[in-house]
């Protein structure tokens, strides 16, 4: 009797073990990139990457129904901002006041099924920073009494989408089979050099499933790369080559166009 009871006990606490075991999400995403560099060169105009994925372990019956959702961006290089405020002084238009803000994203390139606010709520929006208005944008320094914190926020995103920096295409996004998709992202002729972060999320009813990462690096070639490096790294032999360059090129114009 002992011996039956201590079974059933034991039979009891694995179902209710298993029963209180999380449910894990079935589907698995991955995903591949066209290419890992992009060489910017002077006649360098913008250039377009495509992101392939692959949906595994997905349920046809949803996704017939179009209840998945693939979100797609590229992420730049975090480096701190400050925007300006130009007021008018005595006729002229001056820099008066500015906000500086923590390391953020020095560009942004969304691509999606469909608009992102028809995926899932602004909740999970802001929480995995998914959009260019749910960048964190955290001021440092003196702020005053904040009442003009979002006034300057909606500056620097209005300054990024005229540079181009921010861009979003709600439509990017494509299944071209029952598992496999497709993902096109500008890259815009002044993107910012150095690594990127390709980010793809996964939807499912509304539904965050999971993330996956890759990498884009942004890179000078050529004569351009030779003056970057040469400005950045040895800015001390990059100012004299620069005054000796000058002073040839006028010395070579008053020989040219001097008066016998």
């Amino acid at each position: 009797m002992r011996l039956i009871l201590a079974v059933a006990a034991l039979l009891a606490g694995l179902s209710t073990a298993g029963a209180q075991a999380p449910n894990e999400p079935q589907e698995r995403l991955d995903i591949g990139v066209s290419t890992n560099e992009i060489a910017i060169t002077s006649d360098f105009s913008g250039a377009d990457i495509t992101v392939f994925g692959a949906l595994d372990s997905a349920d046809p019956f949803l996704l017939d129904l179009g209840e998945y959702d693939i979100v797609v961006a590229l992420v730049g290089p975090q480096r701190e901002t400050t925007v300006w405020r130009k007021e008018r002084v005595l006729g002229i238009w001056i820099n008066r006041r500015s906000m500086e803000f923590e390391p953020v994203a020095a560009s942004y390139s969304l691509s999606s099924t469909r608009p992102v606010d028809l995926i899932t709520d602004n909740i999970v929006l802001d929480r995995y920073e998914i959009g260019t208005d749910n960048i964190r944008l955290v001021p440092t320094g003196s702020i005053g009494d904040g009442s003009n914190i979002a006034e300057f926020r909606d500056a620097l995103r209005r300054l990024k989408r005229q540079n181009g920096l921010f861009e979003r295409d709600p439509h990017g996004v494509d299944f071209v089979s029952s598992s496999l998709f497709r993902a096109s992202i500008r890259i815009p002729a002044n993107v910012p050099l150095g690594e990127h972060t390709i980010r793809a999320y996964l939807f499912k009813s509304g539904n965050f499933i999971m993330e996956r990462d890759a990498s884009l690096r942004v890179v000078k070639t050529g004569l351009e790369q030779f003056i970057y490096a040469m400005a950045y790294e040895r800015s001390f032999l990059y100012g004299l080559f620069a005054v000796a360059i000058a002073m040839l090129t006028g010395w070579l114009g008053s020989v040219i166009f001097r008066k016998n």
